[in-house]
């Protein structure tokens, strides 16, 4: 059940408005909070040899790592289009929203996010608010559930995109890909003089930049191993200097195992935060290829 927010006008008449939060399927958001929160998620598609899947609808993560081993080129991703997304803030407003807050991957690495702000101009029965959550997989599902749960308490527009604000600012992360070929093909990469990793068999560090939001290496190491001390020296720098609790996240690209290893090994140093496991599924699996490890941070927004 929805309940409706209580927004004041400027006529300084109280208004019931009833807020609907969307996002995209590069949230990662498991299917029970998707349903506690009444989320909806929209599907981006991946495309292997002209054929389309839809991400966690046609295709698994786990699928699709096998098609990309076996895969000559490298597959692409293909946003939903404009009218699709109409369509869908159109049939919120038919069941009786005022608002909706729709979440997205960061604009520096899809052109989604604004092609979402055009079509909003281009609606009047609903008031759509687009945010660029300037990243993505589970980091950004933590703002569509925060946004959501909000939305359910009764808070306004403004408090749920003032508290995103927030998160959003609390966000740091630290990548290890195995495997550089991906993201320099897609394109993905801003600073790709970290190329050369593909050669000398280093691996690359990679961050959203605070001031860009694009991807960048920040550094380069030449094992897995001393690239996951690296990665796990920013993480004490951001622990040491936070304010606030930090709820950690590890993620995986089809390497549950290494990616369990790594949470045990940061719960132990780091008990009393909260931390969660993830994946990276096909959509950004295609731009970091199998076999890539991040840990990454933000304000605990359960403690804080």
């Amino acid at each position: 059940m929805v309940i409706p927010s209580l927004y004041v006008t400027k006529q300084g008449i109280d208004k019931l408005m009833k807020i609907a939060i969307v996002t995209d399927s590069t949230s990662y958001l498991p299917q029970e909070i998707v349903d506690k929160y009444n989320i909806t998620v929209v599907p981006i598609e991946v495309v292997f040899n002209n054929k389309t899947y839809r991400e966690d609808i046609d295709l698994t993560t786990s699928e699709f790592y096998e098609l990309l081993q076996k895969a000559p080129e490298l597959p692409s991703t293909a946003q939903p289009s404009v009218g699709e997304m109409i369509n869908l803030y159109d049939k919120l407003a038919k069941e009786g929203y005022d608002t909706v807050i729709s979440i997205h991957l960061a604009s520096t690495i899809s052109g989604f996010v604004n092609n979402l702000k055009s079509a909003a101009r281009m609606i009047d029965n609903i008031n759509v608010v687009v945010y660029d959550s300037h990243i993505t997989v589970r980091l950004m599902g933590y703002l569509a559930q925060e946004a959501a749960k909000m939305a359910q308490a009764g808070k306004t527009e403004t408090e749920i995109i003032d508290r995103l604000d927030v998160l959003r600012n609390s966000i740091g992360e630290s990548f290890v890909v195995d495997d550089l070929k991906n993201l320099v093909k897609g394109g993905r990469l801003s600073n790709t003089s970290a190329v050369i990793g593909t050669v000398l068999n280093i691996k690359p560090l990679l961050e959203f930049d605070n001031d860009s939001h694009k991807i960048v290496a920040y550094d380069k190491v030449r094992s897995m191993k001393k690239a996951k001390l690296k990665a796990e020296e920013k993480l004490s720098i951001a622990m040491e200097n936070a304010t606030h609790p930090l709820r950690l996240l590890v993620l995986d690209a089809d390497d549950p195992e290494a990616g369990d290893r790594w949470a045990d090994e940061l719960h132990e140093r780091y008990p009393d935060a909260t931390l969660d496991r993830s994946y990276f599924g096909p959509v950004i699996g295609v731009h970091l290829g199998k076999g890539a490890l991040a840990i990454a941070w933000i304000r605990d927004f359960d403690k804080s």
